[in-house]
């Protein structure tokens, strides 16, 4: 995340449960205290991988957003947002978002004495796990608003939330699955 811009309290610390070191972006409003890539909006990331990858743990009790500005082929550039802030979706035509659920650790009481039926959105659950999101841009550009996918230009992870990883693929991965080499 070197080449990133930081914003406030943003910090590195060591994670147990991932055994590595994560970054930890904390504060009151999201949208000021985050870190950018790249450093300013005037750059591009220009990754072009199909899938993106977050690996992501809510911190309990809070509200997060994730942006991420990608261009399509016609080179318009749509702001695609997740967030447990959203109670529902809302797109326009440079602008789809997208709530995040954030649901108990399995086998806490938290989740045993969650309400079921329609899931909310709201502040992560006391008892958080850590999630790896995949986006899907090509579906979600042709599905929401009838486009085409180019690259990525930019993402904006603001408070709350430990962040282990992101990366762009145009390999689907699937949880379980081994890859075989066959000659």
């Amino acid at each position: 995340m070197e080449e990133g811009h930081k914003r406030r309290d943003v910090t590195s610390s060591m994670d147990k449960s991932v055994k590595s070191t994560v970054l930890k972006i904390v504060g009151s409003i999201p949208a000021g205290n985050y870190i950018q890539l790249p450093k300013t909006s005037s750059q591009s990331l220009g990754l072009t991988g199909r899938y993106m990858y977050l690996l992501i743990k809510p911190i309990p009790t809070k509200y997060f957003v994730v942006h991420i500005d990608v261009a399509t082929q016609d080179n318009l550039v749509v702001r695609i947002s997740f967030s447990n802030l959203f109670k529902e979706f809302k797109s326009t035509s440079t602008w789809l978002q997208f709530p995040f659920v954030c649901k108990a650790t399995r086998g806490t009481v938290h989740a045993v004495t969650a309400l079921t039926g329609k899931e909310n959105s709201g502040p992560a659950p006391l008892s958080t796990r850590w999630t790896i999101l995949c986006l899907d841009f090509q579906y979600i550009l042709a599905m929401y608003l009838n486009r085409k996918y180019s690259y990525i230009k930019g993402v904006r992870l603001c408070a709350n939330m430990l962040v282990k990883n992101i990366f762009t693929s145009d390999i689907q991965y699937e949880p379980g699955r081994s890859f075989v080499k066959f000659y």
